[in-house]
């Protein structure tokens, strides 16, 4: 697999986006934009390694659903010899998971790279199978065995699904030295263009590179965005030219007034005669897509936004989930947690345990449980270290803080100092994923939108431990706690904690 996609991830795309880069983009005039007529303006090309990233993708899938059938025949019949119509079943049930993959348009360029509908693609597409075998068994009379299709089925699932993330793993890798990007054209006021630029900066696994943007007629000016390196190429109704000179093939419009309802259809027939694909973000932002839904009123499409549940039964369910996870987590790390304790309480002086009132839910404080990582003194020498803060925010961060002990290094590092938090969750003080549990002190200096992170309980991880930890800046990590509290779900949870494990053995961010 790592043979095949390597070409697809080392090559620099080949498309005028490569000919026309950022920096002689910034020194077209908007004046001087070539106008382009639209119906000479070519079909830009798929990049090639958008085309070599879903052979991989289908050869990926086919290899490793045959693999899971060829599995589940050996499992279930041993050394017996299987029936001929289970050696037919065998070839043929990875030819109609990936008819499945297809229907369920797992394989569309949308789903794939990032979130998580790529995921739940695969497991929608899983359920069609199982129906069409259940269907098809019935139709034909035929009795499928059950212990064949109960290993069958779950392992081409696991495996595929294994496949796609180590298949996004490796491209996000790529994207992060500056490969495989889509070029943008980002359209609006120039503060919310400067803070998308931002962000994809500083999530290059997106794929998402902006090469340009469009400013209202009255607000252009060429140096507007000079301080993020996006050039200014023109006002609105240069769109299609700014196009053709960057070899763009997104055009993401944030909300403007000045682009109304009938402006974003004109701009939608000019993009569909290239191609160029059209992304508008909503004025409510960090609004995830189960709490909206589309309600048409005489034709106007209105956005429905629904209140984000902090009650009821997922509420419910979440807490007893927490729990029951925590006490496994308990039984199985219990001979664990009783080396580390030996190894503080045998290094350095003082307790193995370090405890620390916090800020939980609706404001409530509560004594939180952590592995001792400093010294005894640390409260104490913290003043004569405040001069070497290196946070921009309300917390202390310190990449080479003198009071961390040397086993306390090792602890942070793979965020082992943390699990006894698991007591807390057990108590109902926290959540198993949820906002960073932040002191009294912090609280105390919240602006108002900030006290929102406080409707819902601190959890042991979240959206800020998976996206950098101690390397976030105070701004990236409030927005990332109220985005997880205005859009959290059961399956958010579960997929924030699989990501857990990958950032806790790659230790990036943790000092």
């Amino acid at each position: 697999m790592t043979a095949v996609l390597q070409p697809a991830l080392e090559q620099q795309p080949s498309s005028p986006s490569r000919q026309h880069s950022p920096r002689r983009a910034r020194l077209v005039r908007p004046s001087l934009i070539p106008p382009a007529h639209p119906s000479s303006a070519p079909d830009p090309p798929k990049r090639d390694w958008q085309r070599l990233y879903l052979l991989c993708a289908v050869t990926v899938d086919l290899s490793l659903s045959f693999l899971g059938a060829l599995s589940g025949l050996v499992f279930h019949f041993g050394a017996a010899s299987p029936a001929r119509v289970y050696l037919v079943l065998t070839v043929l049930v990875p030819l109609a998971w990936l008819l499945s993959l297809a229907v369920g348009r797992a394989y569309e360029s949308r789903f794939l790279f990032n979130g998580n509908d790529e995921y739940r693609r695969v497991a929608n597409a899983a359920l069609w199978l199982t129906a069409a075998l259940v269907v098809g068994s019935y139709a034909v009379s035929f009795e499928l065995a059950r212990g064949y299709a109960v290993i069958t089925l779950p392992l081409i699932v696991l495996l595929t699904l294994t496949g796609r993330y180590f298949l996004r793993h490796r491209l996000h890798r790529a994207r992060r030295r500056g490969q495989c990007m889509r070029p943008v054209l980002v359209m609006g006021y120039e503060r919310a263009v400067a803070t998308l630029v931002r962000q994809l900066q500083r999530q290059p696994h997106h794929g998402m590179q902006v090469v340009g943007a469009l400013l209202p007629a009255e607000r252009m000016r060429p140096a507007a965005l000079g301080d993020v390196g996006v050039p200014v190429l023109g006002s609105f109704e240069e769109a299609t030219a700014a196009i053709a000179a960057t070899g763009a093939d997104i055009v993401a419009v944030l909300a403007c007034p000045e682009l109304d309802a009938e402006a974003l259809r004109r701009l939608a027939w000019e993009l569909e005669k290239t191609g160029t694909e059209l992304m508008v973000a909503p004025a409510l932002m960090d609004v995830a897509g189960p709490r909206t839904t589309i309600r048409p009123i005489d034709g106007l499409p209105m956005l429905h936004v629904e209140h984000p549940e902090f009650t009821g039964v997922r509420r419910l369910a979440k807490g007893l989930i927490d729990r029951f996870l925590a006490f496994l987590a308990l039984v199985f790390l219990a001979p664990l947690m009783a080396v580390i304790a030996v190894l503080i309480r045998g290094t350095s002086a003082g307790p193995a345990m370090f405890r620390q009132v916090r800020v939980g839910r609706d404001g409530q404080t509560f004594v939180l449980y952590k592995f001792r990582t400093m010294h005894n003194d640390a409260e104490q020498r913290l003043a004569e270290l405040l001069a070497l803060n290196e946070s921009d925010g309300l917390l202390f961060k310190m990449r080479d803080d003198p009071r961390i002990t040397r086993v306390g290094r090792v602890l942070r590092r793979y965020s082992l100092d943390e699990l006894p938090q698991l007591f807390n969750v057990i108590a109902g003080q926290m959540s198993m994923v949820g906002p960073r549990p932040p002191l009294p002190g912090e609280v105390a200096q919240y602006l108002a939108d900030t006290h929102r992170r406080l409707v819902v309980k601190p959890g042991m991880t979240g959206l800020w431990q998976v996206s950098g930890r101690s390397d976030l800046s105070w701004e990236d990590s409030v927005r990332l706690d109220l985005r997880y509290v205005e859009n959290w779900s059961l399956t958010s949870d579960f997929m924030i904690m699989l990501r857990t494990v990958s950032a806790v053995v790659r230790s990036s961010g943790a000092y």
